[in-house]
């Protein structure tokens, strides 16, 4: 499925096909030994794509800080997500799998969706839809069953959604 000497582009392009066409097939290959490289450079190259095609379509009067702020904000929270739900998963079922395999889940699931994600109004798509490939991630490559999946996503999106929320009297004031 992985090979190593492919360049990115190729890579990127052939996993895109495979989690399109088949996502459960794709997370059932996953490899134990996931290659965080390969992931995170799926997500670095959906979120470059993401953050370029987000500044063409609103044409903001400062490119270089809002580009920055997406890209960030798309490579940054697929990371912040996967983290809190590394650790939501061992509190609650113990350790299942590395966290480079699980991070993998996310970067595949997040880099996808971005694809779609800068088009106005596809975020009430997108955000589902990438929820439903991390919970068969979690199912098809940890082993996990659905309510489990569901359980520590939702705790996860809670967990994280509440730290922003407390962090706005803060920033606001």
């Amino acid at each position: 499925m992985l090979q190593k000497k492919k360049s990115i582009l190729v890579f990127y392009f052939e996993t895109l096909t495979q989690i399109l066409g088949h996502p459960r097939e794709f997370f059932m290959k996953l490899p134990q030994e996931a290659d965080w490289k390969r992931s995170v450079g799926f997500l670095f190259v959906s979120s470059l794509f993401f953050t370029g095609a987000s500044l063409i379509s609103n044409m903001p009067p400062n490119p270089l800080f809002l580009g920055s702020v997406f890209f960030i904000n798309a490579m940054g929270m697929t990371f912040i997500t996967a983290g809190t739900a590394y650790m939501i998963m061992i509190m609650s079922l113990g350790k299942r799998v590395t966290f480079t395999r699980f991070l993998s889940v996310y970067a595949f699931s997040s880099g996808v969706t971005l694809l779609a994600s800068w088009l106005p109004f596809f975020v009430w798509l997108t955000e589902p839809w990438k929820w439903w490939l991390i919970g068969t991630g979690m199912t098809k490559s940890f082993d996990l069953r659905w309510g489990q999946a569901v359980l520590i996503i939702g705790v996860s999106l809670l967990s994280v959604m509440f730290f922003f929320w407390s962090l706005l009297p803060i920033i606001s004031s």
